[in-house]
């Protein structure tokens, strides 16, 4: 069974999405990272949720309609640091722990968006 089955399949990694920008657009611990968003997260939320269906081993929809992610070159023109990344950690794990999934899977995600967010960062601490 692949990630993005035990995650869901399409609604469970929409409603993973969700949960994490509803975070991001609330909660005082996110107030930096959120700032380097639009006002309006649609776009936002439909470009994680199409990246993480297919990085979760769903449809490659992401591919299909922008091209390979290169993230870091996409997040460059934002300035990310430590900062930011722990605020969007803060929003994924939080995400993550209330989300249906084994726990197995949700320590793997954890390991593996840390990586990610860490490799985001282009500010010098």
């Amino acid at each position: 069974m692949t990630h993005y089955e035990q995650l869901g399949g399409e609604a469970g990694i929409r409603a993973l999405v969700d949960r994490f920008y509803d975070l991001m657009d609330s909660a005082p611990e996110a107030v930096n990272v959120r700032a380097l968003h639009a006002a309006n997260l649609k776009v936002s939320r439909e470009k994680l949720f199409l990246l993480l269906t297919g990085w979760s081993g769903g449809p490659q929809v992401y591919v299909e309609k922008y091209g390979q992610p290169m993230l870091r070159m996409r997040h460059f023109p934002f300035a990310i640091g430590a900062r930011e990344r722990d605020e969007w950690l803060w929003c994924m794990h939080r995400a993550l722990d209330e989300h249906e999934a084994p726990d197995d899977l949700k320590a793997y995600l954890r390991q593996r968006f840390d990586q990610l967010a860490d490799h985001m960062r282009n500010q010098p601490e």
